[in-house]
């Protein structure tokens, strides 16, 4: 397994992020709580680009879970059938929303445990949630945050959890509301899968891993 970056690299690397990106955000698009987490519920082995695309019409029209109640499972289809899963998906919606206005008076939750509750909604959505709405340090490990984790030694881990918590436990605490932001956005962009652009990346004097490109 990748080896565990020391205090000092760490810090270097985020203050770099930081540098960068001051204020990362998320590329999903959405209006409120509920948009977010339908949204996000919806990127399962989907693009953002993608979801942003089906949802921009729905979101006009169904902001909160009543609206988006009315449409029914096939009025969400309707918007959102260009997405992989699609009619899983937008059963899920239509559960999410009763959901939401039975047990949580219409309101999206601000814990882990009942945000996992939605259908839907696993522990990556719910942590995306938290960190994005609710503003809490929450760290959502996506392929993206996985491989860069493993790959450079900022958060080894033999799967997602483990790669969460090496997030939690090794990046500075002035970094964490912002930390999965920027390993996504790296991940994205930069550390990309077949062929990472080690050439331009801004963290590679740091980096352990050891098949760099040019």
């Amino acid at each position: 397994m990748t080896r565990q970056l020391d205090y000092p690299a760490m810090k270097r690397i985020f203050s770099r992020f930081q540098e960068l990106e001051p204020e990362p955000k998320g590329e999903l698009e959405h209006v409120n709580a509920f948009t977010l987490v339908v949204a996000v519920a919806l990127s399962a082995q989907a693009t953002d680009v993608g979801v942003n695309k089906a949802t921009r019409k729905l979101f006009q029209i169904a902001d909160t879970p009543a609206k988006m109640l009315a449409l029914g499972e096939d009025g969400v289809i309707e918007h959102i059938k260009t997405i992989g899963l699609y009619r899983n998906k937008a059963k899920n919606v239509i559960k999410l929303c009763q959901l939401l206005i039975d047990k949580f008076d219409g309101e999206v939750p601000s814990s882990r445990a009942a945000l996992q509750s939605l259908p839907g909604v696993g522990r990556k959505t719910a942590n995306v949630v938290l960190n994005m709405w609710f503003h809490q340090p929450a760290q959502a490990v996506d392929t993206h945050i996985f491989r860069v984790g493993n790959r450079s030694g900022i958060a080894p881990g033999k799967d997602e959890v483990a790669v969460e918590r090496a997030v939690e436990d090794n990046v500075p605490a002035e970094f964490q509301q912002h930390a999965h932001h920027w390993l996504i956005l790296h991940g994205r962009y930069i550390c990309v899968a077949r062929k990472p652009k080690c050439g331009i990346c801004p963290i590679a004097e740091d980096c352990l891993y050891e098949d760099k490109t040019e």
